[in-house]
């Protein structure tokens, strides 16, 4: 995934760029957005490994089960968990996108 116009502009300058105060982690936010994740995504990741530092997040990955395993109903509990909006109209392909690209 690509930066932003304004913000290649300011890599391009070397300009400080001006950090989020709500991310704890401004490198990780950026490295997990620059691989394609949402900005809500990313402010996670970034504020988890902050808060609990990086080697210890990065082993918490991997437990969860695949969305292919799961139920409709158990695709729609998810999406409600991590806010997703339109779920109750949404078939369980279009449930499992979401969820992975949120």
């Amino acid at each position: 995934m690509t930066c932003s116009v304004e913000r290649q502009a300011q890599l391009r300058r070397r300009e400080p760029v001006m950090p989020n105060s709500s991310i704890k982690d401004e490198k990780t936010y950026q490295k997990v957005r620059d691989q394609g994740a949402s900005k809500e995504k990313a402010a996670r990741v970034a504020n988890a490994s902050a808060g609990r530092g990086r080697s210890k997040v990065s082993r918490r990955g991997g437990k969860a089960g695949s969305y292919d395993d799961m139920t409709k109903d158990e695709l729609y509990q998810r999406a409600k968990k991590v806010g997703i909006s339109g779920r109750s109209r949404m078939s369980r392909i279009e449930l499992v996108d979401a969820l992975r690209n949120h």
